[in-house]
Formats: C-alpha cells, sequence, structure tokens
C-alpha cells in the first residue's frame, strides 16, 4: 500500500489495541552526525533493535523546530524539523524504515501551549487587536495589578506572566516561556487539526498527545479550590511543588475539552491513525482517561500515571486500579507504562533487583490495555546520578536538591560497553553517560539468555503469540498478599498469577485443567491445584 509515494503498514483501524509502543527519546537514542546530541537519522540506524524486541510501534517524543527551553516541548514551528534534529527528509526516512521493519510511527504533539517564540504568539502579543490576539490565553489583571486568579504552573510559581506591550497576563501551565493557546477560539483548534493533517500526510500512524487534559481552560477563570493536606499526592508533581496544594478544578480538565477531542478523532480516522493521550491528574486521572477514551468518538487510549508514580506498584494496587478503571468506564482503554522521559526510572523509583525487573515485565505484557516501553527499560536502566552542574532540565534546577528533574532518565541510551559514551556518539553527549550504564548496553547483555534484555524480548514474543493478552477481556483480578492474579479470555482463556514480593507465596488455581505456558519466562508449574511462587515467581497457565 502507498500513501502519497510512501509505503505504509496495511490498513487496520485496530492495530493500536494492545499494542507495544517503544518511546524514543530523540535528543539520547543516537547521535549520527557528532554533536553530541541524538537525531532522527540515528533513530533510523538504530530502529532494527527496536523490531528485534517485539515492539508493534514507536513513540518519537518532539523534534520540531523549538528553542529548547523544554528540550522540545516548547515548539515553534509544528510543520518542521529542528535542524538539531535533520530535515524532513530524513523524517522521510525513518517512516519508511520503520514501516519496512513493519513498526508504526507515533510522533508527541504538543498542542496545549507554544513556544513564545512561535509566530503566532509573537503576533498575538503585538497589540490587543490583531488577528492572533485571541489565539492565546490572555487576561486582565486585577484591579490591583496582581494576576487574574490562583492558578499555578506545574513549574512553580504563579501560571501567569505579565507582558508589557498588551498591559495583560497570559497563561502559561508551563514554563513562562510556553504561553498557552485558547482553545475556546476555533481558528486555533482548526489550526491544530491542520498540523496533525499535515503529518498524517507524511505517514506517521498516530499521535502521543502531550498533556491532554489541559488544552481547556475555564473561560471564567475562577479560582482552583485549596486541597487539603492530606488528600495531596506526588504523582504528577514533586510534593516540594506548590502546585500540589491545589484542586485543579478549573485551570484543567474542562468538559468543552471533549468537543475537541471528538474533531480530532474525526481527523484520524481516514488513515486508520491512533492517538493515546496523556492524563496529568493526581487526583481523577482514571476517570478523565475513562472520559476521553470511551464511546470510540475521542482518542484511542489514554496514558494515566497510576504506574508511573513514585510508590511501587504492588498487588492491591493494581487490583484497585483496575476496579476504579472498570467502575469509571468498562469500555476505557489505557496504555500503561512504568518508566518515561519526565519519571525516575521505574527501576531505581521503585528499587528493584534484576528479577524483579523482570516480574513486573512479564506483569505488563499481560495487562488489558496497551503498553508503553521507555529506551532503556528493556536493559534495566537505573536512574542515572547527575550533579547539580550536570544538570539541563529546568524543573530540576529550579526544585533542587529536593527534586532533581528530569535528566537522570534522559541520559543516553547505552549500544556498547567499550565506549565512554555507550557508542551513542563519537562527542561528548549533551548529557553523560554514566559509568554504572556501560555494563548493560545491548552489546553487553546480546546473547544472554538470563540477561534483562532477553526477558523482554520474550515477553513481548509471549505477548504476540497469544492475541488474548492483546485484546481479550480481563477477569478476576485478585490481589493476596504480595501475590495478583487474573484471568485473560478471549480465543484461549490464560491465567496469570505474579508474585510481586521477595517471599515465597501460594496460590490456588481456578477450577478445571490448566497447562503451563510462558516456561521461557519462568512460568512455575501447578500441583494439586496450587502453585508455589517463588520471590518474583510467575504461573502462566491455558485452560485446556
Amino acid at each position: 500500500m502507498e500513501r502519497e509515494g510512501r509505503k505504509v503498514l496495511a490498513a487496520d483501524p485496530e492495530w493500536w489495541r494492545g499494542a507495544v509502543i517503544y518511546q524514543i527519546y530523540p535528543r539520547s537514542f543516537q547521535d549520527s552526525n557528532g554533536d553530541g546530541v541524538g537525531d532522527l537519522a540515528g533513530i533510523t540506524r538504530r530502529l532494527d533493535h527496536v523490531a528485534r524486541l517485539g515492539a508493534d510501534a514507536i513513540w518519537i517524543s518532539p523534534f520540531f523546530t523549538s528553542p529548547m527551553k523544554d528540550f522540545g516541548y516548547d515548539v515553534s514551528d509544528y510543520c518542521d524539523v529542528d535542524p538539531m534534529f535533520g530535515t524532513l527528509a530524513d523524517f522521510d526516512a525513518l517512516v519508511a524504515r520503520a514501516h519496512d521493519l513493519g513498526l508504526r510511527v507515533m510522533i508527541d504533539l504538543v498542542l496545549s501551549h507554544t513556544s513564545d517564540q512561535h509566530p503566532w504568539f509573537r503576533e498575538s502579543r503585538k497589540d490587543r487587536t490583531n488577528p492572533k490576539a485571541d489565539w492565546y490565553v490572555w487576561a486582565d489583571p486585577k484591579p490591583d495589578g496582581t494576576p487574574p486568579n490562583n492558578w499555578l504552573s506545574i513549574f512553580g510559581g504563579s501560571a501567569w506572566e505579565w507582558d508589557s506591550r498588551r498591559e495583560q497576563y497570559y497563561l502559561h501551565n508551563f514554563l513562562t516561556s510556553q504561553p498557552d493557546l485558547n482553545f475556546h477560539h476555533a481558528p486555533v483548534q482548526e489550526a491544530l487539526l491542520d498540523v496533525a493533517r499535515f503529518w498524517l500526510k507524511r505517514g506517521v500512524d498516530g499521535f502521543r498527545l502531550d498533556t491532554i487534559n489541559f488544552y481547556v481552560h475555564d473561560k471564567y477563570l475562577r479560582d482552583n479550590p485549596p486541597l487539603p493536606k492530606e488528600l495531596r499526592n506526588d504523582s504528577i508533581a514533586p510534593g516540594v511543588n506548590p502546585y500540589n496544594h491545589q484542586l485543579h478544578l478549573f485551570d484543567k480538565n474542562q468538559p468543552e475539552n471533549l468537543d475537541f477531542l471528538r474533531k480530532f478523532r474525526a481527523v484520524l480516522n481516514p488513515w486508520n491513525a491512533a492517538a493515546v493521550g496523556e492524563v496529568g491528574d493526581a487526583q481523577r486521572g482514571l476517570e478523565i482517561m475513562a472520559e476521553y477514551t470511551s464511546g470510540g468518538d475521542k482518542v484511542q487510549m489514554c496514558y494515566p500515571f497510576e504506574m508511573l508514580q513514585p510508590k511501587r506498584l504492588t498487588a492491591a494496587l493494581l487490583e484497585e486500579t483496575f476496579a476504579r478503571m472498570r467502575a469509571a468506564a468498562p469500555d476505557a482503554w489505557p496504555c500503561w507504562s512504568y518508566s518515561n522521559h519526565d519519571t525516575v526510572r521505574h527501576i531505581t523509583r521503585w528499587g528493584l533487583t534484576a528479577a524483579a525487573a523482570k516480574s513486573y515485565a512479564t506483569l505488563l505484557a499481560c495487562l488489558r490495555g496497551s503498553i508503553c516501553l521507555y529506551q532503556g527499560e528493556e536493559l534495566g536502566l537505573p536512574e542515572a546520578e547527575l550533579s547539580l552542574e550536570e544538570l539541563r532540565d529546568p524543573y530540576g534546577i529550579q526544585f533542587w536538591p529536593e527534586f532533581k528533574g528530569r535528566d537522570g532518565a534522559r541520559t543516553p541510551m547505552v549500544w556498547v560497553t567499550d565506549n565512554a559514551s555507550g557508542g551513542f556518539s563519537d562527542a561528548t553527549p549533551w548529557l553523560p553517560v554514566k559509568p554504572p550504564h556501560l555494563p548493560l548496553s545491548v552489546a553487553a547483555q546480546e546473547g544472554d539468555a538470563g540477561s534483562i534484555l532477553s526477558h523482554y524480548r520474550a515477553v513481548l514474543a509471549f505477548r504476540r503469540a497469544h492475541p488474548v493478552l492483546r485484546t481479550g477481556t480481563m477477569e478476576d483480578i485478585a490481589a493476596q498478599g504480595d501475590v495478583v492474579s487474573f484471568r485473560r479470555r478471549g480465543e484461549e482463556e490464560i491465567f496469570c498469577a505474579v508474585n510481586l514480593g521477595d517471599r515465597l507465596a501460594e496460590v490456588r488455581m481456578p477450577e478445571g485443567n490448566w497447562e503451563t505456558v510462558g516456561t521461557e519466562l519462568g512460568s512455575q508449574a501447578a500441583t494439586g491445584g496450587r502453585v508455589a511462587l517463588g520471590p518474583w515467581g510467575v504461573c502462566l497457565a491455558k485452560r485446556a
């Protein structure tokens, strides 16, 4: 099949359901031109690794033209590639190679805000009457000159910045250099839909939508109420951030957002493209995900934070998470992940041994939903320890040392061991490669049947071999101590039990005849209707 002269994968409107999506942070994947920064040509060079791992798609974090105040999440041109990462021709070559390998391509769209260097904002801030005057969220000060309300930026301080030209404040939910677009203004929505059309025509298969619940703000600019201390958590922002002191009723999560998502879905449908939205909310994340993915007319998937939290995912927490999701909307479709570019890598965050990491990988592959893997996760990379002088992330610099920012999860991928940069670059990398990462390189784990890399490959092969794990129902989820168990049902039925603890545990098998499967993943067989699970042990069985 061809799309404007480019090869694409066979049309399948359901390809995303149960898909394994591999996240690539382009600055840190592979440098191809020796400047110390990863680029699109480098990604193309390393796609064989992703295909061999067993992923169905890649998600590439932003590579658009940007002043890089927030490393690409501050876009100044939605329809071009920043020279740091290459050219549109490099992107086209990447898509072509990915499709040849059977990988679909999703790209990260940051629609809630732009860079203050975007031509739209430069025009908007000139005065109150120009053609783009209403494209951003502008508001008059209170009579005493203070901001129009109490909204806070997730990066710290007020979410309002004074602009002397208009003598108004503009809204920024993130950095002051990231002004929020005004989704109440119809031309803004249409311009952003045109951005999606531009990339679909270039061959992309879908989008990861950054901060999807931040798009629309309360048009009355009402104050957020305070949030009692006992109800706060650090799942979205670190505990030292005053952002956690508010219940975010009005600066995000507005009902009008659903109308835009329906328009976005209508753009996707003719291309069989899919979208996964990032839902950032500390109190109602799962419920919002249910709203955004139910009904088949909004986004296909959402990316909740329940498994990205500092607190380790336990059997009880998993049971609670799925119960909440079922109550909110049974047909909601999540995209689960343990790590990404914004969180401490889960190996470090949860203090996992290699055996524990393998157990969690097996669990992830058995859950109902799609899954995202973050580059280096398949190597068992821990969080890199960086000094304040080595940090590049403004978020970490702002809240150091209580919160060290996101750079520790963004250091370069390690491909080989006998190279100071792990084979990432011939130059000094933009973030350092730390010595503990080098022995975990792809080359070092290649051919080692006991390595975490080999386990991830086997886990994804097992998921692919049993389609019920991708699309089947998930029933009878139960937590007993450290063990979580459930059944996946479809054309076949698989019982899954995972010991998320370091002590021996025993599990009763469901009634009936069961055949042990997944022995290559360490699956333990039942005896007399019971199975003894060693520390971090798993039992996978198929109904005979």
